[in-house]
């Protein structure tokens, strides 16, 4: 009896609280009845795993795996987050917290430092690419996994931290470190000869700010050399849909960025672009790949659609739908997943992705020794140049056998080995639109 008491008032529970989110919602409960008698199963289920199953196991641990099973069950995007969790997320989203300023990994039960971020606490302090975290305020790293040191290194702005670190041979010393306010770098700019190159990570709260920095600084670097833009998305796994928006309108001009539509007509959105384009026209090549993702397929599209630039790689991973992250008071957050989004052109990329318009494989570059050649200022009795230019210096002794046509122009030398061939590929079909487009101006 205690059983179905139970299964009933849960039942009962879940039920107005399933009908007032409807009703909010403007989507009445079908069948009552029918949800009473699924629920009550549900109940039922509970009460027998909490009393016989092998090894005891809260209430809040059940009832978190059911609605994360619910959630799964529906779709690989939709899912619970704990309130842990929850938290994590949020940081990562707004992309700052308190902590020190390290890019961290682990090796050998340590934290290894991959790298300090500059002008950050850690940087200040000394701490140094490849230096070993051993004790954190005297307390062993070793049995920790990376997530929990981590959390142990990040805390409230303006307190310390003692941290034991190991550099080469040297002995083991502690460096006290006061956090501050951190920064994700969701954005890196680099010049390339005269191209400007952007890269994007991800897509949090600081994506958009960043992305303005980085063309200010790339403008100040190359000022009217400057020929055009490479914007790396590949291995982007997506992020914030008002970030990408935000990316997007940033070299568009005018018309639509993404659309989405939902499960009722009035749920569709569109987002639309307003004056201004932060590149100044200058072209544009986007580099994707399988990993990239969601947002970073929603700036792709729009770019392509509107021909705004030439999408460079290989086909994205095809994420085309809308997560909304839904606070549960009291607990965590639930993941669901809520519209599908479109291009402008009116595509959905759910599971076909972004094909770019030239494919560009991930490849090895590496040079080929072809040996000494002999060129025709090489060849004896060679005719003078008519623009009376000096005769070259012979680079090998005059022979007699016939000439082997050049591969090559001379100072066209192959990319380094290890180069990233697809940027390589990139920044040479700028440089060619560039010199076409200056010659038709001329």
């Amino acid at each position: 009896m205690r059983k179905v008491l139970l299964a009933a008032v849960s039942a009962a529970a879940l039920v107005a609280a399933v009908a007032a989110y409807s009703q909010s919602n403007r989507a009445p409960q079908a069948n009552t009845s029918e949800t009473y008698r699924q629920l009550n199963l549900f109940g039922e289920v509970f009460e027998r795993v909490r009393a016989d199953y092998v090894k005891e196991i809260t209430d809040e641990q059940m009832v978190e795996s059911a609605i994360n099973g619910m959630l799964t069950a529906l779709d690989p995007h939709s899912s619970y987050m704990s309130a842990k969790t929850f938290r994590d997320m949020q940081v990562q989203t707004r992309g700052e917290f308190g902590g020190l300023g390290i890019e961290v990994t682990m090796e050998n039960g340590l934290v290894k430092v991959v790298s300090p971020i500059d002008d950050t606490p850690a940087y200040r302090a000394g701490v140094k690419p490849g230096d070993l975290i051993s004790h954190l305020d005297g307390e062993p790293v070793l049995g920790l996994t990376l997530n929990e040191a981590v959390e142990k290194m990040r805390g409230q702005v303006n307190t310390a931290i003692k941290l034991t670190i190991r550099r080469g041979n040297a002995e083991p010393f502690d460096l006290t470190v006061t956090r501050e306010m951190i920064r994700i770098q969701s954005v890196r700019n680099r010049v390339e000869g005269n191209i400007g190159y952007i890269r994007i990570t991800t897509f949090n709260e600081q994506t958009d700010a960043g992305l303005k920095r980085a063309v200010d600084s790339i403008k100040g670097q190359l000022g009217e050399k400057l020929q055009g833009y490479v914007l790396d998305m590949r291995n982007n796994p997506g992020g914030l849909l008002d970030q990408a928006v935000a990316v997007s309108d940033a070299f568009l001009d005018k018309g639509e960025i993404v659309s989405t539509r939902g499960r009722r007509n009035d749920d569709a959105t569109r987002f639309n672009a307003k004056p201004g384009d932060l590149a100044g026209g200058l072209p544009m090549v986007v580099l994707i790949n399988g990993g990239s993702a969601s947002a970073s397929e929603i700036v792709a599209g729009a770019l392509q659609d509107h021909r705004r630039a030439v999408i460079l790689g290989t086909k994205s991973f095809g994420k085309g739908s809308v997560q909304t992250i839904i606070p549960l008071q009291g607990h965590g957050a639930m993941r669901l997943t809520t519209a599908h989004y479109f291009t402008p052109s009116g595509r959905s990329i759910q599971q076909d992705g972004i094909e770019p318009d030239i494919v560009v494989t991930e490849a090895r570059i590496q040079a080929v020794d072809q040996g000494q050649r002999r060129r025709e200022s090489d060849l004896r009795g060679s005719l003078a140049n008519p623009n009376q230019r000096p005769p070259a210096a012979p680079s090998t002794p005059p022979s007699d056998q016939p000439a082997t046509p050049p591969a090559a122009e001379e100072g066209q030398q192959p990319p380094r080995p290890g180069e990233d061939y697809q940027l390589v590929r990139a920044l040479d079909l700028l440089r060619g639109i560039s010199l076409f487009q200056s010659r038709a101006a001329n």
